[in-house]
């Protein structure tokens, strides 16, 4: 029952992420540069030394953080990606290296499809780098659930050890 739930929670994180995806990839031009562009606006207004720049160094500063922040974006939610797909892929009876070719190709699968995607949006073009740093998202995620698994079972068989001493 417990496995069950976990499963269950997962996919539905994993749905909603996809989704996510999705309705970015859907966006057009304008509406996908404007949520970058305000987030980017705001880091750096934070900075007195910007808010001091003349209005053509600001919009050249602006233009090369947007697409620092767009990439950061890319990779995180695909970072996310990984993780769920890895953290499904562990309740599962395959040995490790099935469950991370598993994760790799789906989100290999999803990043190419996602860029695809893009070319339906007005504005938008797919970026073969693009799919790179999306793979570095997934690859992220899933080392960070194998990590997390490895220090739990350290964790664990250290308490058992301990407890057997007793």
């Amino acid at each position: 029952m417990k496995i069950k739930l976990y499963r269950l929670i997962l996919i539905i994180l994993l749905i909603g992420t996809m989704t996510l995806i999705f309705g970015f990839s859907g966006q057009d031009g304008t509406q996908s540069k404007g949520i970058s562009t305000n987030i980017s606006e705001g880091i750096l207004n934070l900075s007195s030394k910007y808010r001091e720049l003349e209005s053509k160094e600001q919009k050249k500063i602006l233009q090369r953080t947007n697409a620092v922040i767009r990439k950061i974006a890319h990779f995180s939610v695909y970072t996310l990606l990984g993780i769920l797909l890895m953290g499904l892929m562990i309740k599962t009876k395959l040995q490790n290296k099935w469950r991370i070719t598993i994760t790799l190709f789906i989100g290999l699968l999803y990043a190419i499809s996602d860029e695809f995607h893009q070319t339906f949006s007005p504005g938008r073009t797919p970026k073969v780098t693009d799919v790179y740093i999306d793979m570095l998202g997934v690859i992220l995620g899933t080392l960070v659930v194998l990590l997390v698994i490895k220090l739990y079972d350290k964790y664990m068989t250290k308490t058992l050890q301990s407890g057997q001493k007793m």
